[in-house]
């Protein structure tokens, strides 16, 4: 679940708080990534702003 509205860059939707991220998947690269899909696009988000629900 996102804990802040987020622009999303390229797809020209705010993701907003409260959404909840499917098919949750790490990039291999870097720990503070992960990637998701929200609202129909996949997504690369900073773990920061997710939480577990």
């Amino acid at each position: 679940v996102l804990i802040k509205d987020l622009p999303v860059k390229g797809a020209g939707f705010t993701a907003k708080r409260g959404t909840a991220v499917r098919g949750i998947a790490l990039v291999p690269d870097n720990p503070a990534h992960i990637e998701g899909r929200v609202e129909g696009q996949r997504i690369v988000i900073l773990t920061e702003f997710v939480k577990r629900k």
